[in-house]
């Protein structure tokens, strides 16, 4: 007997995210992705001075700020052709391989995590047989007898109390938990250091963009981070020293922790390998320039074409006309006036118009975007697969790495192929999170060497023409393609579309009616139980959903923290 299950709002991502699926035989049929907020940016910066456009849509999120920033300042730029000084790209890098690294670690061990790790069994753990554990798997310094007996007493004194504190909501004892108390104990203990980790790499953030979130320091031109050897009131060689130091703990916890615990994941839940596909379309972009044209990349994008790796073709630039002339936005099933197909960004629009939920008909605020009229998964394992193609050799040596780990625990051969899976975008956040950790350390060396050839030069001051100019901006965000989208007449913004990670992934179907990556992936999920719908989760989770990103309003007449509903 089919049912209906409705879980709004999904939880541990950012904003108001509904899934609805019908379960029929234990497996979802069929799905629907709704963005329950309106995102309004566009409209404000119509009429606006485009070098205010950056600090104004870094607001659209409290967590995927510096994206933002960034993508905006690249749009503007390609639309005038201006250059940026190589210190600026440096800085520039520095600050999206932090946040990246930081939002990888979070989105793994804080919002997902718990998906697939019972924290209550594993006070059921031996702690001193989990230091071993996880002393076989590592050479991590936390992972000894004294830390894992100091984890498990924390937990026994959580549960004594009655409260579980941050582990409150979770779905402990379900029957898709797989993991040992063992392996439970060592996932909790790494849960629990992750949360200092992670501050290390914001901390290079908030040296860099002077705040964070939302990050002061970018400009249409460059960046406002003056260098000097001889002022505290500027960048200086003590500062970038001090942010040298967090850049080698995080690599330390990223490859002897971060990496092991998904792979250790991954082999215990070898089945989920064939969970969850989805849409076989992925699409990266290139990132982390290393000139000041923007024609120089140290991580390559792309585009394959169902599932083939054979397909794969190349995106080398932020002038690339393969790229411009691929994207598109339906809003067929939008909450959004429409009825003129799909529009390139340069000639869309953003005009509300709700019709309440219509499985046939309207049903989200997040547009349908495409890639030559496809739907297109973003996210980690598109950059993964894309780079790997490409022949990016630091991608080819983490994930050869990851996939011989995960073999050897699971005792059995795992290729590339299971990574078009709900844990195969696991492995490959953790196998992009390794390449941009390194890479934030060779961007620091860059910076340096520059410096020290007497280079500090940071700006280069744009100048608005008379007639119309158009532009685009994008980024390999840590959630996936990223694009700014600006028409600018007469030195104001014309227009401004923002095509975001999750806009791609969490789409409604589009104008062919093909369902979005969320949508897709969904289909034959297993459900074990309607009430208690954790696989569900899993699949969406994996994605690390941003729907402030995708859309943006807020509902202030219901204030429900969780519904699931099952019809």
């Amino acid at each position: 007997m089919s049912k209906r299950i409705t879980i709004d709002p999904i939880t541990r991502i950012e904003g108001h995210l509904r899934i609805d699926c019908e379960v029929d035989g234990g497996k979802v049929t069929k799905a629907w992705a709704s963005g329950q907020m309106w995102r309004g940016v566009e409209q404000i910066l119509l009429g606006r001075d485009p070098r205010d456009a950056w600090a104004i849509t870094q607001r659209i999120c409290g967590v995927c700020t510096t994206v933002h920033a960034i993508t905006s300042v690249r749009a503007v730029e390609n639309a005038l052709q201006l250059e940026v000084p190589l210190n600026a790209q440096y800085i520039r890098n520095l600050i999206i391989l932090a946040h990246a690294v930081h939002d990888h670690i979070v989105h793994f061990y804080h919002l997902s995590a718990l998906d697939w790790v019972d924290v209550v069994s594993a006070l059921k753990a031996d702690p001193d047989k989990t230091a071993a554990l996880g002393e076989s798997l590592s050479s991590w310094h936390l992972n000894s007898k004294h830390e894992m007996r100091a984890v498990h007493q924390r937990l026994s004194s959580y549960v004594k109390t009655g409260q579980l504190g941050i582990f409150t909501n979770g779905y402990w004892g379900h029957p898709a938990m797989k993991l040992s108390p063992e392996v439970n104990l060592l996932a909790t203990a790494h849960y629990l250091q992750a949360l200092e980790v992670q501050r290390k790499a914001n901390k290079i953030v908030s040296i860099l963009g002077s705040k964070t979130p939302h990050i002061q320091n970018v400009a249409v031109g460059g960046v406002a981070n003056a260098i000097a050897t001889d002022s505290q009131s500027v960048l200086t060689v003590e500062r970038l020293l001090a942010i040298k130091t967090w850049i080698d703990e995080l690599a330390d916890f990223v490859k002897n922790v971060y990496l092991v615990d998904v792979a250790a994941v991954g082999a215990f839940y070898a089945d989920w390998t064939k969970v969850g596909p989805g849409c076989l379309n992925y699409l990266s972009v290139p990132d982390i320039p290393l000139d000041t044209k923007g024609t120089q990349f140290a991580m390559p994008g792309g585009y394959i074409a169902g599932g083939d790796l054979g397909s794969f073709k190349q995106i080398k630039g932020f002038n690339d006309q393969y790229w411009r002339d691929g994207v598109e936005e339906s809003v067929k099933h939008s909450w959004y006036k429409g009825g003129k197909g799909a529009l390139h960004p340069y000639k869309g629009e953003t005009q509300p118009e709700y019709t309440d939920f219509k499985d046939d008909g309207k049903y989200s605020w997040v547009k349908s975007p495409t890639f030559y009229g496809k739907p297109a998964q973003v996210g980690p394992l598109s950059r993964v697969l894309c780079m790997y193609l490409a022949g990016h050799e630091p991608t080819k040596k983490y994930a050869t790495q990851t996939l011989e780990t995960v073999s050897a625990l699971a005792k059995t051969k795992v290729g590339i192929d299971a990574l078009h899976s709900t844990i195969g975008r696991h492995a490959a956040r953790a196998i992009s999170c390794a390449v941009q950790v390194d890479l934030l350390a060779g961007q620091w060396q860059a910076l340096i060497d520059n410096i020290g050839k007497g280079d500090v030069k940071t700006f280069n001051k744009p100048t608005f023409p008379k007639g119309e100019q158009m532009g685009v901006g994008f980024h390999e965000a840590p959630r996936g393609v990223l694009s700014h989208w600006v028409v600018i007449n007469d030195g104001k913004i014309k227009n401004y579309q923002c095509v975001v990670p999750t806009t791609w992934n969490a789409a409604p179907r589009n104008e062919k009616d093909e369902p979005g990556p969320y949508e897709a992936a969904l289909l034959g999920t297993p459900v074990a139980d309607a009430e208690l719908p954790l696989e569900v989760l899993r699949t969406v989770h994996s994605f690390d959903p941003c729907l402030a990103c995708a859309v943006h309003l807020t509902d202030l007449e219901t204030r429900n923290t969780v519904t699931v509903k099952v019809v």
